[in-house]
């Protein structure tokens, strides 16, 4: 029998029994009390460790999401873990790639990671592998997309990293903390949670170890294995900006604003009436427009869905907004709504937009705002490639509240400084036309020629209504037909639609120094 005087803390633990004083009893109790939380526990030492413990192979595949977006330590921490432990050969599944991924780069080039599926990537990662550092094409999928390939398989994942705000020690985590205000946040875990459900193991990674149980949870400890404590999950500053912005651009605002008008004079502004807006400084300031509409004729709103701001959140705090479902926080204000309101939910990925799943939210939608890097004449829309043919964006869930949405508009200026916006074929077709109801530009609206519907009631309203090819025109009167993107026939990039079918592929770009 150990002694009761190398018992940590007995003196403490034999006056919580009540004046129980049999020594061999409290000796029995105690050591009870170590045994199960010894087995409960999931806390491991290191990150080294828990990749051990996971069972984590060459050749096998592995997830992080982004809710920490240009804020987050934890994907590149893992990744050195990972890359000590010697394992490689690896698949990469993140929901989406960010500029502070810079270091997969290495990774990529000393061979710990070997393909990649995610639905976007950004600076100077997506710089690299758009002049094809990769042997292997990256598959691009949808938000909607990717929930469908995890929830069927076609994407297994072997280990899932999920970073998370606040852990107890048996694995419920959520994506803020209740005790400890000034801590990292990130609001919803929507993507996170449908990770957690399909991997065959989940690490939670976590600076913010709080007492059982954690709760309401984002994901639940029967989904996690193992839990580890690290210094620090991220920054605050990256996570809550850079996805989204405010604008005070009087072209975009004047944009917003008719995007405003087009949603009054649609037919569906109605009491119960569904929206989502998407990324963008146009799209988000749509909300600012139709918040005074809404006052205006007493209208109030079923539910917001999404990617969500504080600006949604003081309409629904408002009573304009009865219901916010929220896959993705985008501020502060979000975060702690989701935290504090009973009415603001987190929702995983699949809920949100799995194709599979005919309740998903998207099919729900009255109105999606979105906006686009390019529309051709075809109503098809990229958001992934830029002027420069270089991966610079993310399909998210724009092909997915596109098709789901009654009523999708997109919010482009004509122009952006010397490149047009409205072409003749886009360079890498992310969104299909046959999903896109309206585009909205400085210079006019066009509506597509499936909606006459739509057409008939944006004249009513006096609303400027153009054809495509006549903003087109315009695009070309004001800054020329440019030269044609250098390319190779290297494939760096695969763009699937949201049903898992290929609908483009990306090339790589030329390095005009060669």
């Amino acid at each position: 029998m150990i002694p009761l005087s190398k018992i940590p803390h007995y003196q403490k633990f034999r006056k919580e029994l009540h004046g129980v004083f049999i020594e061999e009893q409290i000796h029995k109790d105690y050591l009870t009390l170590l045994d199960r939380e010894a087995r409960k526990n999931k806390i491991v030492a290191s990150l080294e460790e828990a990749v051990r413990l996971s069972g984590l192979k060459d050749g096998m595949t592995i997830s992080f999401h982004h809710h920490f977006r240009n804020g987050d330590y934890v994907l590149n921490m893992v990744m050195d873990a990972i890359a000590n432990v010697g394992i490689k050969h690896l698949t990469l599944a993140a929901s989406s790639l960010i500029d502070i991924h810079k270091p997969l780069i290495e990774h990529i080039k000393n061979g710990v990671i070997f393909r990649i599926e995610t639905s976007g990537l950004r600076g100077e990662l997506g710089d690299a592998i758009s002049k094809g550092l990769m042997e292997v094409p990256v598959i691009f999928r949808s938000h909607g997309g990717r929930a469908a390939a995890i929830e069927s398989g076609e994407v297994p994942i072997d280990v899932a990293f999920l970073g998370a705000p606040s852990c107890d020690p048996f694995g419920n985590a959520n994506g803020y903390s209740r005790d400890n205000d000034n801590g990292v946040v990130c609001g919803s875990m929507g993507y996170a949670k449908l990770d957690a459900q399909y991997a065959k193991k989940v690490v939670i990674i976590t600076d913010n170890i709080v007492p059982f149980p954690n709760v309401p949870f984002g994901v639940p400890e029967s989904d996690v294995d193992y839990i580890v404590k690290v210094p620090a999950i991220g920054d605050s500053q990256g996570i809550m900006v850079g996805a989204t912005r405010y604008t005070k651009n009087p072209k975009e605002l004047m944009i917003a604003e008719i995007a405003a008008d087009i949603i009054e004079a649609s037919g569906l502004f109605r009491n119960g009436f569904s929206m989502q807006m998407g990324s963008g400084g146009a799209s988000l300031a749509v909300a600012r427009f139709l918040r005074d509409r809404m006052v205006q004729h007493n209208i109030k709103a079923s539910f917001a869905l999404g990617g969500i701001t504080g600006q949604i959140v003081s309409m629904h705090e408002e009573g304009l907004i009865k219901k916010i479902l929220d896959v993705q926080s985008f501020d502060l204000d979000a975060a702690n709504s989701l935290k504090n309101n009973r009415m603001h939910q987190q929702i995983s990925a699949s809920y949100y937009a799995s194709p599979n799943n005919d309740g998903s939210a998207v099919n729900q939608l009255d109105f999606v705002i979105l906006s686009a890097l390019e529309v051709d004449v075809n109503f098809n829309v990229n958001v992934l490639l830029g002027s420069d043919g270089l991966i610079r964006g993310a399909i998210g869930g724009h092909q997915d509240t596109a098709a789901g949405a009654s009523i999708s508009i997109i919010t482009c200026p004509l122009t952006r400084g010397r490149i047009a916006t409205i072409v003749d074929k886009v360079e890498c077709l992310v969104t299909p036309g046959k999903t896109v109801d309206i585009i909205v530009t400085d210079h006019g609206v066009a509506v597509n020629p499936r909606r006459p519907d739509l057409k008939q009631k944006l004249i009513e309203a006096e609303i400027h209504v153009v054809e495509m090819q006549e903003l087109r025109r315009k695009a070309l009167k004001l800054v020329g037909q440019p030269m044609p993107i250098p390319y190779t026939d290297k494939i760096v990039g695969v763009v699937t639609y949201r049903d898992g079918s290929v609908i483009d592929v990306i090339r790589q770009v030329k390095d005009m120094e060669d």
